[in-house]
Order: structure tokens, then sequence, then C-alpha cells
């Protein structure tokens, strides 16, 4: 079954529609330029309220290594997923130095990206729109091909979703504004993007 993560959780209702949801994944930002930005004691709280089978993923872009390896090492998150322009080096150092699984998050807009995205040390890869966050997807024809495990982002949506994955057979799935509604998660739309992927497993 494809797997499903909910990037950006902001608030105490977002975990509890998630805990009964029952995602793979929900994603805390901790990038500062992000509107979706949240401490890394609202992320701690909310891991305390998290389900136990849900993964909790530490989003950064360029962060000190060391700021990671303290969340990861407090439990704050299980796994980290990097936005910035952390090269093949950081990568390694950062899975050889907490043991924990990393996700590298590649903008894709052409060919050369698809190409430096399936080289990565990451355990695995995340194909964005460039720039991510944005709401937008990207021209799926690019990795119309790849034959390895990632993670689809970038303009997914309850419409287009269950296409996607038809078409694709990503690994995963990464949403954040396709489950909003006025820049806040939507419950509703939570539940119908996990129905429809439930129903697309069938």
């Amino acid at each position: 079954m494809t797997k499903v993560k909910f990037c950006g959780m902001m608030r105490e209702e977002d975990i509890k529609a998630v805990n009964e949801l029952g995602p793979d994944y929900v994603g805390f930002i901790f990038a500062p330029k992000s509107r979706r930005y949240i401490s890394p004691e609202t992320a701690a709280a909310f891991k305390k309220m998290l389900r136990p089978d849900i993964k909790a993923v530490g989003v950064f872009v360029n962060a000190d290594m060391k700021d990671i390896l303290r969340l990861l090492d407090e439990g704050v998150i299980d796994m980290a997923q990097l936005h910035g322009s952390e090269d093949d080096e950081y990568i390694k150092t950062l899975k050889r130095s907490s043991g924990k699984a990393v996700i590298k998050a590649f903008g894709i807009g052409g060919r050369k990206d698809v190409l430096e995205a399936v080289s990565s040390p990451a355990d695995i890869i995340l194909l964005d729109t460039p720039g991510g966050g944005t709401g937008k997807g990207f021209d799926r024809k690019l990795i119309a091909d790849l034959d390895i495990p990632y993670i689809l982002a970038g303009g997914l949506t309850v419409d287009n979703v269950s296409s996607l994955i038809t078409e694709l057979h990503p690994f995963g799935v990464d949403v954040s504004s396709g489950i909003e509604t006025d820049g806040a998660k939507d419950k509703d739309k939570m539940k119908a993007f996990m129905k429809e992927i439930r129903r697309e497993a069938k």
C-alpha cells in the first residue's frame, strides 16, 4: 500500500486528526522561514500526543546537523527530511551519526534533477516541485520511468492522487497544502485524501 505523509502539522487538532486517520508519517517543519514552522518544544509536545505507529519526520533546510541529531536523539522526531543544499557528505554523516533514516527532497525541473536525485545516498528521495511547499505540481513525465522507491510531492490533492499513484506507483505520497483550507489543516480534506489512497489500494 502506498505510504502517506501529512506534512506541516501546526495545531493539536491536527495531531488528533492524524491519530484518527492513520497516515504513516507526519511532518514537523523546523525551517524558520516556513509559515508552517513550529518550535522544537511544540514538536515535542505533539510527539507525545502522536500514535506510536505514526512516524514523526522533521523537515529541515540547511540546518546545523547538531540540531537535527539532538531532536533525533531526544525522540522528538523519528526521521529527518532535508530540503536545502545539503550535499552527499552531509547526508552520509547524518545517517552514520544518528542511525536513523534520512529523506532528501529534490525539486524536479528537468532530467538533470532526476539524475541527481537517483544518485543520492539518502535512504529515500522525495520528488517535489522546485522550491517546495507551493501547492503546485511538476512535469511528472520526467519521472515516468523511475524504478526506485520515492515519495511523490507537489500539488497533490484528493482529485489527482489516485490517478498519479496508478500512473507512477510511488513508494509514498506527501501532501500539505492539498489538505488545507485557508492555510490550516482541514480534517475533512485529510479524511478524503486517506479514503482515496485506501480505495486505490483495493
